[in-house]
């Protein structure tokens, strides 16, 4: 019960002592994030049609799931309110990505459509399209790490409630 509990103040609670240079690394994920989630809605291919083909169980409510988790979780990781939460939140979701698109392309069997040039598939074709994912991943687990630093609410309200 003591590491769940440990776990629990971490995330919450957890000590921040980032620099606010952090708000740079949030922004950056958070906006990426928010306007992925839009394309959820916007177009058919990006969010349910996307769904349907790699095979998610009621791929319009996973689509419409993960794209307002999205757009919510990108705005929050932004301004720093719940920084941590949503950051091993979308650690998790990029890890889906991640293994349910590139493990088909390194096999060839994806039944996304293959990039326009070569390399199409393998190693190398997986180490080129899984930047975007590579790269949200890692933001986000600095900010799981560090915490969202001085510049988010946050840093705001946990300065407001050990004024109290």
């Amino acid at each position: 019960m003591g590491m769940i509990k440990d776990a629990w103040q971490f995330i919450f609670h957890g000590d921040d002592t980032a620099p606010s240079a952090t708000l740079l690394i949030r922004l950056m994920a958070g906006s990426v994030f928010f306007w992925e989630g839009l394309l959820k809605f916007a177009f058919a291919n990006q969010g349910v049609g996307r769904f349907t083909k790699l095979g998610f169980p009621f791929p319009e409510f996973t689509a419409d799931l993960v794209g307002t988790i999205e757009i919510v979780g990108g705005l929050m990781l932004m301004f720093g309110l719940l920084s941590r939460a949503v950051a091993l939140t979308f650690v998790g979701e990029m890890l889906v990505a991640m293994l349910s698109t590139k493990i088909t392309m390194y096999l060839g069997t994806s039944p996304l459509p293959l990039p326009a040039v070569p390399p199409q598939i393998g190693g190398w074709a997986v180490l080129h399209e899984i930047r975007s994912e590579y790269a949200q991943l890692v933001c986000c687990a600095f900010v799981l790490w560090v915490g969202p630093g001085a510049i988010s609410v946050d840093r705001w309200l946990h300065r407001r409630k050990s004024l109290l």
